[in-house]
Formats: structure tokens, C-alpha cells, sequence
């Protein structure tokens, strides 16, 4: 039963991201690590977003704004090994405490500018952005969920939405690809967490699938608001 859940969770979040363009591994993040605990949810959705983002990088490619990639991982390079390090040293209960903090923060981000389409997001300083990709890289190394910190930067200077996708896409095959062989190292993947892996994969690319031929279809706006909810709520779940 937990099998078919986890799937369930990785289809329903990856389905989301068809249709948001974000999302997937922060939304699924709460509910996986609910499941079957932090050591095993992170790995295992940390090999999905690397299967995810290559797919991504093979079709749009000629998308990257490579000046755009090389900046954002000058910066959240530099805090993926702080946030590995947390990863690895505090216990469970803690880093579900932080997770849950970060949820909520960027859900209620969210939820106040989906909710107040007419205020205008302000410019943000480069300081203050070059300050979320480092926080974004450190939220990427514990989690491998730093994708809304480092998304507020990139709507700021990606302003198309194939750049966006495509360029974001390219950091996490890079930062992902560092975490898979830390963990292959570290041999975090577990016989239990590889198995998980195995199921998850075609509910991956279904999710994937099916939120693409949805995203002509429904309402973006409304769903992005039933997102951050989502996404809010579960942040307040890892406290209970």
C-alpha cells in the first residue's frame, strides 16, 4: 500500500507540473517524506528529478540561456554542500521541522501574489537575488527541492517561458547529478528506497504525459492557487 501511494503522490505531482511548470518535487516532498521518512524520499526523488530534467534538456536544449545557468550555479553551487552536510547530519525530526518552515514560507509567497494578481511583484535587488540562489542551493542539497527559491530569481530574468523552463531544467541536471553521486557514494539508495525508484518511474513520465495534454486545458491560474494550498497545508503537516 505505501508503494502504491508513493506512486500515486510522484503521478499527481508530476501531473501538476505539466500544467504549472513547477512544482513537482517540493509538492511531492511533504507527502513521500510522510510515507516512508527523509532518508529514503529525498534519494529517490532526487534520481526522478534528474530523469525528469534531462528528458526536459534532450527536447529544448537550444532554450538554455546558458549566461543565465552559469550565474545561477556560480551561486547555488556554492550552497549545495552546506545543505548536503545538513542532510547528513541532523536527525530526522529536525529536517522535517525545516522542511516544513521553507513549505510553508514559499507557499504563502504564493498563495499572496496568486491571490493579488493586481500587485505588482517588485524588482529585486541582485544582492537579495544572488541570496536565493545560495539558500535555493543549500533547500536543492538537503532536499533536492531548492526549485522555488531559485525560480524567483528566474522569473525576474528569464522572462520567456521556454528559457525558463529550459534553463532551470539544465541547473538540476547539473546539481542533481552531483547529489545522485553522493549518493551512489554514500549508498543512501537503499535495496527498500531502489525499489520505490523502480515503481516510480512510469508514473513519472505518465504525470509528466498527462500534464501536458491538460495545460491548454485547464485554468492555470486557479490551479496554481490550489497548489500553493496544497503545498501550504503540507508544510504545516510536518509539525504534527
Amino acid at each position: 500500500m505505501t508503494i502504491v501511494l508513493f506512486c500515486m503522490v510522484v503521478l499527481v505531482t508530476h501531473f501538476v507540473e505539466g500544467i504549472t511548470g513547477f512544482g513537482s518535487t517540493a509538492l511531492a516532498l511533504p507527502f513521500c517524506v510522510m510515507l516512508v521518512g527523509v532518508k529514503t524520499a529525498v534519494p529517490v526523488l532526487a534520481v526522478l528529478r534528474l530523469i525528469l530534467s534531462s528528458c526536459i534538456v534532450i527536447v529544448a536544449f537550444r532554450d538554455i540561456v546558458w549566461e543565465s545557468y552559469l550565474k545561477i550555479i556560480a551561486f547555488a553551487g556554492l550552497g549545495l554542500p552546506v545543505g548536503m552536510l545538513i542532510f547528513t547530519f541532523l536527525p530526522e525530526d529536525i529536517l522535517m521541522k525545516i522542511l516544513g518552515v521553507f513549505m510553508i514560507l514559499v507557499a504563502a509567497r504564493g498563495i499572496y501574489f496568486s491571490f493579488n494578481e493586481r500587485t505588482a511583484v517588485r524588482a529585486t535587488g541582485k544582492k537579495a537575488l544572488n541570496a536565493m540562489l545560495f539558500l535555493g542551493g543549500i533547500i536543492h542539497g538537503a532536499f533536492s527541492a531548492g526549485g522555488p527559491l531559485v525560480a524567483i530569481y528566474a522569473t525576474q530574468e528569464l522572462k520567456s517561458k521556454s528559457s525558463f523552463r529550459a534553463t532551470l531544467s539544465a541547473l538540476w541536471v547539473t546539481l542533481n547529478s552531483v547529489l545522485v553521486i553522493k549518493i551512489a557514494l554514500n549508498g543512501t539508495l537503499t535495496a527498500g528506497s531502489a525499489e520505490y525508484l523502480g515503481w516510480s518511474v512510469p508514473f513519472l513520465l505518465a504525470g509528466m504525459l498527462a500534464g501536458n495534454w491538460a495545460h491548454k486545458r485547464i485554468d492555470e491560474r486557479v490551479f496554481e492557487k490550489m497548489v500553493y494550498l496544497v503545498l501550504f497545508v503540507a508544510g504545516l503537516l510536518m509539525f504534527t
